[in-house]
């Protein structure tokens, strides 16, 4: 992993290369963002960086050894600390990173955006509750109290650290402050604010942007060789989680833009029989393909409201969306389309927490019917 694998984001990768040649590398840092964004992936490719002995052009090299052996995360010198359950084949003192590091190793070599769901399937959690313990901060200690074997730094990366659990991360108070030297702790979470105070004040933050849509497009477009007005698509559902979208290739339609414009038409015209057949056709998709529906709907809306206040310029759309958005924002003032976007955002809520989905969809169907005859 490369800082040039990573879309984007190059204010943050010119940081963090002029911190390694400025010789001013913090020993313990956080990296903060967003699910599906590139903390991760960047925390990697800052490792690589660190240890590449042929850096050039503000990246790591990517063909020495020390790159090679990050790329496939078999580096010893860097260590990975991730939250685990137990499983039917590990219990107890075996619910550790070093029990899973096959999957782990597999998981983001896969997908480096993932999540914590994406993870527990991988390893086979079974939806049992994630956690990093005490005994994980015991091997911590011991790993980081040997001397680095080939690499200048020794790096430990601790994936979702608001996962620590409050015993293990009182265990690492002090190595935080006072790590061996040429040691780095790379902390990588999606919420800051559920990680104890401590921590934070021994840590130098450093937040990691979504992707914008154009980053998320370009990257389905080179990585999965799909076609751009899809890509486009997905991108505007997506709203920068980078995993989201990946998850999305195959479950978007091509015709989503047209689902979506036909649902606005039947609320439109208050036809309850239409409703009704579409909620039941609606709760026989997949969850991704639900989810999506409501969240394109919240994108075409978003832009609809920038194009009412004159925002055209900010527009990432296909020439049919573009359209569309034209048309539909002229028809509705601002004070209905925010209730438009408040009625969808109510109802991915609610689909996010397993609702029922045919008494979502009708609810949220009859609901935008009364804005429009409002």
């Amino acid at each position: 992993m490369r800082f040039a694998d990573i879309p984007g984001l190059e204010n943050v990768k010119q940081k963090l290369y002029r911190t390694i040649e400025s010789g001013k590398v913090a020993h313990a840092q956080l990296f903060a963002g967003t699910e599906g964004s590139a903390n991760l992936s960047m925390a990697i490719a800052y490792a690589a960086l660190l240890n590449c002995t042929n850096r050039k052009d503000g990246d790591s090299c990517g063909e020495c050894p020390s790159c090679h052996k990050i790329g496939k995360s078999i580096h010893p010198d860097l260590h990975f600390v991730f939250p685990v359950s137990a499983t039917k084949e590990k219990t107890g003192k075996e619910v550790i990173s070093d029990s899973f590091i096959a999957e782990w190793r597999e998981f983001i070599r896969q997908n480096p955006y993932g999540g914590p769901y994406e993870w527990s399937l991988e390893f086979g959690g079974e939806n049992k509750q994630l956690n990093i313990s005490r005994e994980e901060s015991r091997n911590i200690i011991k790993k980081l109290a040997l001397k680095s074997f080939e690499g200048e730094y020794k790096v430990m990366i601790i994936w979702l650290a608001e996962y620590l659990h409050p015993s293990a991360a009182n265990a690492l108070l002090k190595l935080l402050e006072e790590p061996p030297g040429k040691t780095v702790f790379l902390l990588i979470t999606y919420d800051h604010e559920q990680i104890i105070s401590t921590i934070l004040s021994r840590v130098q933050l450093l937040k990691i942007k979504s992707f914008s849509k154009e980053e998320v497009s370009n990257y389905l477009v080179d990585r999965y060789e799909i076609n751009t007005d899809k890509a486009i698509q997905i991108a505007n559902i997506a709203s920068g989680d980078l995993n989201l979208a990946i998850k999305m290739i195959d479950e978007v339609e091509d015709d989503t833009h047209q689902l979506f414009q036909e649902w606005m038409r039947i609320c439109f015209l208050n036809n309850h029989s239409k409703m009704v057949e579409w909620a039941e056709n609606f709760s026989k998709t997949n969850k991704i393909s639900q989810k999506g529906l409501f969240q394109y709907g919240l994108s075409i809306l978003r832009e609809s409201l920038l194009m009412q206040n004159g925002s055209e310029e900010s527009i990432n759309l296909t020439d049919s969306e573009n359209k569309f958005v034209t048309n539909f924002s002229k028809t509705l003032d601002l004070a209905k389309l925010e209730k438009l976007y408040n009625l969808l955002n109510s109802g991915c809520y609610h689909l996010e927490r397993n609702g029922n989905t045919k008494i979502i969809f009708l609810d949220t169907s009859l609901q935008i019917t009364s804005t429009f005859r409002s």
